[in-house]
């Protein structure tokens, strides 16, 4: 007998075993109870994967029931079998019996759904829920009188279930078998009378076939007791009775009512209702029935995911002796309810994920179930809109999480991503459930300084290694990708490697010098410094250090007048005639250091008289105080003291040897008559100087006419062209005219600069000798760059309405420069008084280091001049 099933089985799973794809998915047929490492089929092959591809793709299988019944052989690519399947656990009655699987793979992901339909074997045999039936029955009973008999139950479906009844030979019964909602119902029929005196007990033999082959077949043992007297059951209204309720009804709720007639009078045509002996406990703990009303009500808690359909059997039993009965049959239809709410399934999760993974990343594999059927069990699911993610439906009630947006983890570092599945039921449930997914970090950030540019005062003459300053920069990246070292770029527009000047701690952007510095040599330099972080490939970013060297007072005064040629006596001659304000000689000096530190005063320390002669304080003229008379000596010795303004005081002497003498005075006037003569033979040359200078002066007026106007425009069309109050001195960085001079009028230096502030400008300098009335101009060697900045507040101590300064993109030419300068210091062979009057107007007209504007009073120039 086994042999012949397993012969069965095989020939089944050899002749049945089909393969097809609907809609992307796999079906498999298999009958149960096959043999663990049976092939169910080659998935890799079905999947279009190569035997390599099982292993490098990560192929597996999930299963929906929680049991593994399947196996993939990564080594041939084969489904096996992997534990007994039994259809009637996993189905019961349903068909087809269809499990579902899910094939996964990785890199990338992708989903396939398989189902593999278990088809039935003939392994069980119809079964009664007892194996014994005793039936009473009066001897009265009429022929065709019905009994009915307990059904068999039989697991197996299809042709496997079960077919047909059979009763054991007898004189007095037939059977029936009646069809009922597709239910085999085996009935008892009296087909001849009964004599209870001839025979008391029947004993007869009830047999279930199904229709496997070979068959199975089941019995039942049915005894008939014969009683006398009542011999009237009670007959039900309808021998089937059909109701529905919803799942979750209330107990007590009443599903239905059934009513059965018993024609007997007096005990024996009292009704009583009780559940069929075949009725299972199970309905027996849902269901009640009243037994004096025949009332069915809820009594237990009804799932329709549990159970959606009852039947069972009720007989009505009068109360005569013995006790007739009558049966029928019951069948409760449970009504889905919106009573569960939707599951959300994480399948797959891909954590953390790199902040430049491209749009479209798929990051996890969803799936949704909901137990209620029908439109209450469809989900849907949703991702919080705010999330730079999105799901995409690919499979039935399964999804992918995708990135929608480019993350960045300098903005958010995790996301917590909420899912949203809603079923379509009325009212809707919804279910929520929160994914984590961390971002890891790429160096996307270059490192950013606190500042673009900075500026940096040092001290002339510093210590060696002292710290100059410190830059910082920040990175928003994480680990490496933030770690910062800082470097010096030495620049190719410098005439000097800025890295022989200074260096950098790369740790934390401290910057020392490596030697002291000198302002009369370098002013001013810029220091490029470069961040950049250790990521791969790494990122880096630039600022601009300015460091400006102040001045110190470390140069002493020099003597210009009298020279070191002269000797370190300077010897002159003046008349014994000479009165009260002689101009006996002039002691010129200058310094080295700029601003204060230059600024230099003159002081008589020794004298021989000391009644007799005077020094300016700020020009150095050496005067009398008083006439000459006949008792002073005629050999005077002056120790002169020449001091800067600086702190420490530096300063030098000089001394000067004055001889008196008689008759002195008439080659000096000889000498100014010639120098009258002179001056009236350059008379032709003045009036042509005034001309040219007031033809610039015009000039320049025009000028500042049409620039008011473009700066007037500029304000409604957004031209650079400005004028602004300048309270903090000059600071444009570009400028093409330095001049310095005494504060109490008088020149005692004259420098005109070209160029920019990082260079070394050339200048042309004027000094003046100490005899002004007779001595002509000076020109000396280009010079290095004086302070701009100290000699305009120096200026502005003297001339107060000199604080506006003009501004504009259009460059002048430097040449107009040189020409203004040199028309000045011409002036100087036309008379002391006259030629402060000249500096003093013009050096009242601010000069712009981009567009050389005067101010609307050149008319003074040309007055002064004349």
């Amino acid at each position: 007998m086994m042999d012949v099933f397993y012969f069965y089985q095989w020939r089944i799973l050899c002749f049945t075993l089909l393969l097809y794809t609907v809609e992307g998915q796999i079906r498999y047929t298999i009958p149960e109870e096959l043999k663990e490492g049976s092939v169910v089929g080659n998935i890799a092959k079905d999947l279009g994967f190569g035997l390599s591809d099982i292993s490098d793709r990560r192929l597996r299988i999930a299963s929906d029931t929680g049991k593994q019944y399947f196996h993939i052989d990564l080594g041939k690519g084969d489904l096996t079998v992997n534990e007994r399947i039994d259809r009637e656990t996993l189905c019961s009655q349903t068909i087809p019996c269809l499990l579902p699987l899910e094939a996964i793979v990785e890199n990338p992901l992708q989903l396939y759904r398989i189902e593999i339909e278990i088809q039935d074997i003939n392994d069980n045999s119809p079964t009664f829920h007892s194996n014994e039936r005793v039936l009473k029955i009066p001897e009265n009973v009429n022929p065709g009188a019905k009994f009915p008999l307990e059904k068999a139950e039989d697991p197996d479906v299809a042709s496997n279930s079960l077919r047909s009844y059979s009763l054991s030979k007898n004189d007095n019964f037939i059977l029936n078998v009646k069809n009922q909602d597709g239910t085999k119902i085996p009935e008892l029929v009296l087909e001849k009378p009964l004599d209870r005196e001839n025979l008391a007990v029947h004993k007869l033999i009830l047999t279930a076939v199904d229709g496997g082959n070979p068959v199975r077949t089941g019995t039942s043992e049915i005894t008939i007791t014969l009683l006398d007297t009542n011999d009237n059951s009670p007959q039900f209204e309808k021998p089937f009775y059909e109701g529905s309720i919803e799942e979750n009804t209330a107990l007590g709720i009443e599903v239905l009512r059934i009513r059965a007639i018993d024609l007997d009078e007096g005990p024996n045509g009292e009704v009583e209702y009780f559940f069929g002996e075949q009725s299972v406990d199970a309905t027996r703990q849902l269901f009640d029935i009243n037994s004096e009303t025949g009332v069915i009500s809820v009594k237990g808690e009804l799932d329709f995911e549990k159970a959606n359909l009852y039947k069972f059997d009720i007989i009505a039993k009068d109360k005569g002796s013995p006790r007739m009965e009558g049966h029928c049959s019951v069948k409760i239809k449970i009504t889905d309810v919106n009573d569960n709410a939707p599951e959300i399934v994480i399948t797959s999760l891909t954590s953390p994920i790199p902040e430049n993974s491209p749009v479209g990343t798929v990051v996890a594999l969803i799936s949704a179930k909901d137990a209620d059927s029908g439109e209450n069990g469809k989900v849907k699911v949703q991702v919080a809109s705010n999330s730079p993610f999105k799901l995409n439906h690919s499979v039935s009630n399964h999804y992918m999480l995708l990135t929608n947006a480019q993350i960045d983890r300098e903005i958010n570092s995790k996301y917590d991503i909420q899912l949203n599945a809603v079923d379509l039921g009325s009212p809707s449930l919804s279910t929520r459930k929160t994914i984590s997914i961390s971002i890891s970090d790429t160096n996307d950030n270059p490192p950013v300084f606190s500042q673009k540019s900075y500026t940096v005062y040092v001290k002339e003459n510093c210590t060696p290694g002292s710290m100059l300053f410190s830059v910082s920069a920040t990175d928003p990246d994480i680990a490496k990708n933030a770690q910062i070292s800082y470097s010096i770029l030495d620049s190719a527009s410098q005439e000097f490697p800025v890295s022989s000047y200074v260096y950098i701690n790369s740790d934390n952007g401290s910057i020392f010098s490596m030697h002291s510095f000198d302002y009369e040599k370098l002013k001013v330099f810029q220091i490029v410094i470069q961040a950049k972080d250790q990521g791969s490939p790494s990122l880096s970013s630039n600022a601009t250090v300015h460091v400006f060297i102040l001045d110190q007072n470390d140069n002493v005064p020099a003597v210009i007048y009298p020279s070191a040629v002269m000797g370190s006596v300077s010897h002159q001659r003046m008349p014994r005639s000479a009165k009260m304000g002689h101009l006996v000689t002039k002691v010129t000096a200058v310094d080295a250091d700029s601003g204060h530190n230059a600024w230099i005063s003159y002081r008589l320390a020794e004298a021989t008289d000391s009644s007799l002669f005077a020094v300016n304080l700020y020009t150095g003229e050496v005067r009398t105080k008083r006439s000459v008379s006949e008792q002073d000596d005629a050999s005077q010795r002056l120790l002169i003291e020449i001091k800067d303004n600086g702190e420490p005081v530096q300063s030098t002497t000089v001394t000067v040897d004055i001889l008196i003498e008689d008759g002195l005075h008439e080659p000096i006037s000889d000498f100014r008559q010639k120098a009258t003569e002179k001056d009236k033979k350059n008379n032709r040359i003045t009036f042509y100087l005034i001309l040219a200078l007031a033809s610039v002066s015009l000039l320049s007026l025009l000028t500042f006419f049409i620039l008011l106007i473009k700066c007037a425009r500029s304000s409604r069309g957004g031209t650079t062209c400005c004028i602004r109050r300048n309270s903090d001195g000059y600071k444009n960085p570009n400028r093409n005219l330095q001049i310095q001079l005494n504060t109490d009028g008088p020149i005692k230096y004259v420098e005109v600069l070209g160029g920019d502030i990082m260079s070394q400008s050339q200048s042309f300098g004027s000094y003046l000798s100490p005899m002004s009335e007779f001595s002509d101009l000076t020109f000396v060697k280009p010079s290095s760059t004086l302070d701009f900045k100290d000699t305009l507040r120096g200026l502005d101590a003297s001339l107060p309405d000199s604080a506006w300064t003009f501004e504009c993109q259009q460059v002048s030419t430097f040449s107009t420069n040189i020409f203004l300068v040199h028309v000045v210091l011409t002036m100087h062979h036309y008379g002391k008084q006259r030629f402060r009057i000249i500096i003093h107007t013009i050096m009242s007209y601010r000069i712009s280091t981009t567009k050389h504007i005067y101010k609307t009073h050149l008319k003074h120039l040309v007055l002064n001049i004349v």
